[in-house]
């Protein structure tokens, strides 16, 4: 397959980053994924071609983005890589013609952005998707579906959580410098499923807040590890965020939405399984450890609907609007929680 057409019957992709979600994403298309096969990875650390290696076997492998986009029948490309390589990674793939799934967000800049939605442009023949995940999760999808069928009236109003459980390690402090801050790195997530809910608004003003609790580090790169925002949107529904790294009883993602005649409520209870445990404590249930666990078959359905659009040339739900004004409401929120001001978008 190319932008001129079916070549194959399957796609040929190959992935560019094999941290933790690269990995997952690396066994998906070489095990789970009807219709596409992982060809090539691309990693500038050798330990994480290794892994490819030994784990998946693939026999082609480059430390050179560049080699990989030239690699010989490659009908697309996985980006799981820093965000502030997204823009012009993206950039590259579909000017060497080919279809781009990149994990979220789209970029740190909005600028960048613009300049990933013009090349876009220039390539109608390709399909180029940001991952936001929890939109291809069953319990999101049921609760949009009733939303859409008038369920709880006119939804006004959501409040979305994204809460990852403690890390003594702080894994993700180290990264601080280059993520963009807690917003626009884990509530990109509830702001995308916000305007999703709602009925795509547009924001119109912010305000955000926040502490460091427990990651005192992160006071050098001007982040936190717990947020609060508000974000107003033109249609006068409103939503409100909440990020959290220091969650001790595990991840906990969880959305409400209210509306004129009900709310639904996704995730109250972030539960493992349906076993519940009775003892000297009391009555609990234990929680899933991280986001992977919450969202595994969601990360397989968000990857064979990108496939299967490729393959059978169907329009994708997630735009580019989508992910540009996730990243505009992500950097407003930061620029709120550093002046201590609304900001107005």
């Amino acid at each position: 397959m190319s932008s001129s057409g079916m070549r194959s019957p399957t796609l040929r992709v190959g992935i560019v980053g094999l941290g933790r979600l690269g990995r997952r994403h690396a066994e998906n298309l070489m095990t789970r994924v009807a219709g596409a096969t992982l060809v090539a990875a691309c990693s500038p650390l050798p330990a994480e071609l290794e892994w490819a290696r030994d784990t998946l076997a693939l026999p082609h492998l480059y430390s050179d983005y560049a080699a990989l986009l030239a690699h010989e029948g490659l009908d697309a490309v996985f980006l799981v890589t820093p965000t502030s390589l997204h823009p012009q990674q993206i950039i590259q793939a579909l000017q060497a013609g080919k279809h781009v799934f990149c994990e979220k967000p789209l970029s740190l800049d909005l600028k960048d952005c613009l300049r990933v939605s013009a090349e876009a442009a220039r390539h109608p023949q390709l399909k180029l998707m940001i991952g936001f995940v929890r939109r291809f999760d069953a319990s999101y999808r049921d609760a949009y579906n009733k939303i859409q069928q008038g369920a709880i009236g006119s939804p006004f109003m959501v409040y979305s959580q994204t809460c990852d459980q403690y890390d003594p390690d702080g894994f993700f402090v180290k990264f601080a410098a280059t993520s963009g801050g807690i917003f626009l790195d884990c509530s990109v997530h509830d702001i995308d499923l916000a305007r999703w809910l709602l009925g795509n608004p547009q924001a119109v003003r912010v305000y955000a807040s926040g502490t460091r609790a427990m990651h005192r580090d992160l006071q050098q790169f001007q982040d936190v590890d717990n947020g609060v925002a508000i974000c107003e949107f033109d249609n006068g529904s409103i939503a409100t965020f909440y990020a959290s790294r220091t969650t001790r009883h595990g991840h906990d993602t969880m959305t409400e939405i209210t509306g004129t005649a009900g709310r639904l409520t996704v995730g109250a209870n972030p539960r493992s399984n349906r076993v519940e445990i009775a003892d000297i404590h009391g009555v609990r249930n234990e929680c899933l450890p991280s986001f992977f666990e919450r969202f595994e078959e969601a990360f397989l359905i968000e990857v064979s609907s990108f496939v299967d659009a490729i393959r059978h040339d169907k329009k994708l739900d997630l735009t580019l609007v989508d992910a540009t004004e996730a990243t505009r409401i992500g950097i407003a929120l930061r620029e709120s929680l550093l002046s201590r001001q609304s900001v107005l978008l």
